[in-house]
């Protein structure tokens, strides 16, 4: 709770990956990918209560020896290819408004990316609630800069993807984000339903690219346990002083 609000956090993780398989499950840095964020939400101080909403029995059953709170199964026809991340965050909502749990926000951590910190969370929490809007999402100043980009005519010219001449200095590039699925957050009010757009938050949350590196290959996993080691050292450096 922060401020007398209320916050619920859901942590998505459907079974049926296709890109890699078990994906929300698999070894990472010797750990079950999902431990990473259930661990981030149970030390976060601000939320009330953190629910993993899954379709599948072994998502479930790791889950719950990683710690994380299971109390219900998503539905199948919510876990589809075509579902959207909305229709398992109300579903876990108006489920637990059943139960007698009503919150005031409700948080989405994404599973796939392990190393977002319990501090981005609380920070993220307190942002959004001292402000006047009713949702936020985490960016990442992108690398590849859209003024270099270019979509291509069907006459086989080039357009600008942004209407700026690119013939300045990079340094003088103005910045851009990109929605970094590490955070978003959801006022639970009258306007929340199915039609809200996670990705569509108000409020920026500006996260460093290194901590919201998202896993979508078997390349990313290697990345990722790149900086966990890096983390350990930093850690066994830090107890020697």
């Amino acid at each position: 709770m922060y401020k007398n609000k209320k916050i619920l956090a859901v942590i998505p993780a459907r079974g049926g990956s296709k890109g890699i398989p078990s994906k929300n499950i698999i070894e990472v840095g010797g750990k079950p990918l999902i431990q990473y964020t259930i661990d981030c939400a149970k030390n976060s101080k601000y939320i009330d209560r953190a629910i993993i909403s899954t379709d599948s029995e072994e998502i479930k059953k790791v889950s719950i020896e990683c710690g994380g709170d299971v109390p219900f199964m998503r539905p199948k026809e919510l876990a589809l290819d075509t579902s959207k991340t909305i229709d398992c965050i109300v579903h876990a909502v108006d489920s637990l408004k059943k139960m007698g749990e009503t919150y005031d926000y409700v948080m989405i951590i994404q599973n796939t990316v392990p190393l977002r910190k319990y501090w981005h969370v609380d920070e993220s929490i307190e942002k959004l609630i001292n402000s006047e809007e009713r949702s936020l999402v985490s960016v990442t100043e992108v690398e590849q800069h859209p003024i270099l980009m270019r979509t291509i005519n069907e006459d086989g010219t080039v357009k600008n993807l942004l209407p700026m001449s690119s013939t300045m200095r990079r340094q003088d590039f103005p910045k851009f984000y990109k929605v970094d699925g590490a955070i978003a957050i959801q006022k639970i009010d009258e306007e929340f339903n199915l039609n809200t757009s996670i990705n569509d938050g108000r409020l920026a949350y500006i996260m460093d690219a290194k901590y919201s590196t998202d896993i979508d290959s078997y390349i990313d996993i290697k990345v990722i346990e790149y900086y966990l080691e890096k983390e350990k050292e930093e850690e066994i450096k830090e107890a020697r002083f």
